[in-house]
């Protein structure tokens, strides 16, 4: 019988490399009385590195029809195997056969039940613990330390935290002693659940049980305090760890970093970084390849490029930079920064330097090109991407996607997808969504409703996000009331409630599970909510505040802010304040936005007190105002003549290096120039002007409040300073400029403007030369008058003719009208003085020169009468 196995064994060897040989002779030994139990070890061993799982299913479906008392060994055997080799599934499988065929039977030794729990976690079995845990407690197999280690770590890695800090307390009681091993797979738990402070108090445990945590346990709590933003408590753990006797590794000083960084310490853990690099003098850990790369993200997040490049040149120096990691954080950096070019140049040098770039290293760059709209270089970047052996995949092509729609080119953009499907590359619903709500964006209706069913014909589903995208188009052109009864019907149908936009959209969804679950969110709620009370809807945005409520959706910071803001808008200031008071209730703070929209409706009744009030909260809480702030200010102050405390808002802005807008500077221009300070005008306006620059807004705002307050020299210098900086004069009321100096005897210098303003080659309105050439009359300057006159013919006939101007000031009735009308020819060409220049600038406009049309100025023609 031993002789018979020691051949049968060394056959099976012998044809391991033919399993199905080896599995043949074994069988032929099955009808034997005695059949060769020694040989299954083997044999196992070749079906398994052969994955021939139906024959070893085969083989324990014998052993069960074989005495347990022979078999019952090579039965465990056999499952013990088939879990080494990984196939839990199958081992799990045949261990359950086995117990529930021979109940009565001895069970295994705690080593199998052991093995299989440790297999189970290592090949995502997780759900055959329990399992195994209660066959083991009814086979009276006494659990060891390391069995509640096991189970306590697949507790955790199932997010039952509660019940492994409960086998946690209770293992004591089965007469195991917790070890650093399972204090430190608890603590991991906590902290990955988030919980650091639990994890602290078991720290604080197994120092009063007396077992020494070890530096793993301690770079799991300070890796989980950094990650939570408390640094505080990390270095105090670095401090606590020291005195336990224990270094901390580079491990521990990484952690460090990295919170540091991601808290914008930039600067404290560069301090770190450089003392890890001098450990000679501080006794710390050298850095490694993860400590370079941290500080060269942090670097590259805060827009710090130069400590970044530096930070390359240094690692490139000591022969670490050279790898894909450190690249793609330099790539990152270099692209959020928009250095483009500097980027493709990187991407050269990896290939240069033998490191190859990996298809999330040309996305990276692809994404920066279409971000910064260079849609052609991304293209090309693509192409040489291809070249090298990296074929595009879906984030490749969703990223270009996406870059042409927002440049709008949605023509492009479906190409893109096109050629995605084409070269084999399955688009996702994102990159559906992204094309989606471009085409809404840009009116296309009917290129959307097509979209949408060739989503759901190839099976991608509308999710949320498609869903929403449609609502918000259809708001954005004005079919609120068809958003509002599709977000009614969403609840009972999810996305198949599409199927309610018309013909085209029929069969759009089928209604699966998948559309069931589509339903409503806040995204939804509010836009339209917001697009209710855009359209002056209110108690109808109201009704779905309070259905969102109704649904269990509760309302955030952004919904909230958005009634307030429609209402302050309204100037319902009450009902507002009303709102804000439930909002603070349900805990959602006031933020920017919040004060800006109260602030505008306090504005909006002139309650300039309140409004003062809500700016001195703000400061207290540390929300700085911005530019929409002081706008709202600035313009209540101004309208309430109290343009001193306007200024100091200004000054208060700059103080602060807020930039303020033009919109700022003209409110306190108009101001001062109302009441007839136009000094302190002027010097807001030498202010505004070394902000915004030389506008032509502004210049024109100053000149024409100077001609309105009767300020004809100031005017006149400033109209010099504006053609002198080649300022547009569309919006300048020159023409009544020109109108008053040549009445107040000063003829030279509104002949001198003119002349200028043709010399540099300015279009403005012709009418302007009449008051000089009657002055020039008047005088008996009958050439000089004729010489102008002809120069303004010459103008027009070239087409500088200036159209624009006039229309607000005169709607104020602020500057009375010209002897000479607007800007209509009707004035030169119905003038009456018997002047040989008169006759001859009507004989030349209906020729066909001046404003408007050439027709307009011809007796209409009769095509019939003249047929």
């Amino acid at each position: 019988m031993e002789q018979q196995t020691k051949t049968l064994t060394k056959a099976l060897i012998k044809n391991s490399s033919n399993p199905k040989l080896a599995w043949q002779l074994f069988k032929r030994t099955l009808s034997t009385p005695n059949p060769p139990l020694y040989s299954i070890p083997p044999l196992t061993r070749i079906l398994l590195h052969s994955q021939m799982l139906s024959e070893i299913h085969t083989l324990h479906s014998f052993l069960l029809s074989l005495s347990p008392q022979i078999s019952l060994p090579s039965q465990y055997t056999l499952v013990k195997l088939v879990a080494t080799y990984g196939y839990i599934h199958d081992a799990i499988s045949l261990f359950k056969s086995t117990r529930s065929h021979l109940p009565h039977q001895p069970p295994p030794n705690v080593s199998l039940y052991n093995l299989l729990m440790h297999k189970s976690l290592k090949f995502d079995g997780p759900n055959f613990l329990s399992w195994l845990y209660k066959d083991m407690i009814s086979a009276c197999v006494s659990p060891v330390t390391y069995t509640f280690n096991l189970l306590i770590d697949g507790l955790c890695n199932s997010n039952r935290l509660g019940d492994a800090r409960h086998l946690f307390d209770v293992m004591r009681d089965k007469g195991c002693q917790p070890n650093e091993f399972t204090f430190g797979i608890l603590i991991r738990g906590y902290c990955e659940f988030g919980l650091p402070l639990e994890g602290l108090k078991l720290l604080d445990m197994m120092k009063m049980m007396g077992v020494c945590p070890n530096v793993i346990i301690y770079n799991t709590l300070i890796a989980s305090f950094c990650k939570k933003g408390d640094v505080d408590e990390a270095e105090r753990l670095v401090e606590r760890m020291r005195e336990d006797g224990l270094v901390p590794d580079v491990v521990t000083f990484n952690s460090r970093i990295s919170a540091l960084c991601n808290s914008g310490k930039i600067l404290e853990a560069s301090r770190i970084f450089r003392d890890m690099q001098i450990d000679e003098v501080f006794d710390l850990p050298r850095p490694n390849v993860v400590t370079f790369n941290l500080m060269l993200q942090g670097f590259c997040e805060r827009g710090m490029l130069e400590d970044a490049r530096t930070l390359t040149e240094s690692m490139k120096k000591d022969g670490i930079f050279f790898n894909v990691q450190s690249y793609n954080i330099w790539l990152c950096g270099l692209v959020k920064n928009s250095k483009m070019l500097e980027a493709q140049s990187v991407l050269k040098e990896m290939s240069e330097n033998g490191v190859a770039p990996t298809i999330y290293s040309y996305n990276i760059v692809i994404d920066g090109l279409c971000k910064n709209g260079m849609l052609g270089d991304a293209k090309m970047l693509m192409s040489l991407m291809v070249s090298d052996g990296k074929f595009p995949d879906t984030v490749t092509y969703s990223t270009l996607l996406h870059g042409y729609c927002m440049k709008s080119k949605v023509t492009e953009a479906k190409n893109i997808l096109h050629e995605m499907m084409k070269r084999g590359c399955i688009p996702n619903t994102y990159t559906c969504n992204t094309l989606l709500h471009s085409m809404w964006k840009e009116g296309k209706i009917s290129e959307a409703q097509q979209l949408l069913q060739k989503m759901n014909e190839r099976g991608y589903g509308l999710d949320i996000v498609s869903c929403n995208i449609v609502i918000h188009g259809l708001c954005r052109t004005g079919e609120v009331d068809k958003a509002v009864e599709i977000v009614s019907e969403m609840w009972s149908h999810g996305s198949a409630a599409l199927g309610d936009l018309g013909k085209s959209f029929m069969s759009l969804v089928n209604e699966d599970d998948h559309g069931r679950k589509c339903l409503p969110d806040l995204i939804t709620y509010s836009t339209i909510i917001s697009s209710l009370f855009r359209e002056g809807k209110l108690d109808e945005a109201k009704k779905k505040f309070l259905e969102m409520m109704g649904k269990k959706l509760y309302p955030d910071s952004i919904i909230y802010n958005t009634i307030l803001h429609h209402l302050c808008k309204r100037g319902k200031v009450s009902s507002a304040f009303q709102v804000l008071k439930d909002m603070e209730k349900k805990g959602c703070n006031k933020s920017l936005r919040t004060y800006n929209s109260l602030i505008l409706g306090l504005g909006s009744k002139n309650q300039i007190f309140e409004m003062c009030g809500l700016m001195d909260e703000m400061r207290e809480k540390g929300i700085s105002p911005n530019v929409y702030t002081y706008n709202i200010m600035t313009s209540c102050l101004c309208k309430s003549g109290r343009t001193e405390e306007a200024i100091s808002l200004l000054n208060e802005m700059l103080q602060k290096g807020i930039i303020p807008n033009l919109h700022i500077f003209e409110l306190l221009i108009t101001s001062y120039c109302r009441n007839g300070e136009f000094r302190p005008a002027q010097e807001v306006f030498d202010i505004a002007l070394s902000i915004c620059g030389h506008k032509e807004a502004l210049y024109a705002l100053m000149f024409n409040e100077y001609l309105a307050g009767g300020e004809i020299l100031e005017a006149k210098q400033l109209l010099e300073t504006a053609l002198e900086q080649r300022v547009d004069l569309g919006s300048f009321l020159y023409k009544d400029l020109i109108d008053k100096l040549s009445k107040e005897d000063n003829l030279d210098s509104a002949h001198d403007i003119l002349t200028r303003m043709m010399d540099i080659g300015y279009a403005f309105n012709p009418a302007s030369f009449m008051p000089v050439i009657d002055g020039l009359r008047k005088l008996g300057n009958k050439q000089e008058a004729d010489e102008l006159a002809e120069r303004m013919l010459e103008m027009v006939s070239e087409g500088k003719v200036g159209n624009k101007a006039y229309q607000n000031y005169r709607e104020l009735n602020r500057v009375k009208r010209s002897k000479y009308g607007g800007d209509g020819w009707q004035a030169i060409v119905h003038r009456d003085d018997g002047s040989a220049a008169a006759l001859k600038n009507l004989k030349r406009v209906q020729k066909g020169w001046g404003q408007g049309s050439v027709l307009s100025l011809r007796t209409p023609k009769n095509e019939i009468l003249d047929d």
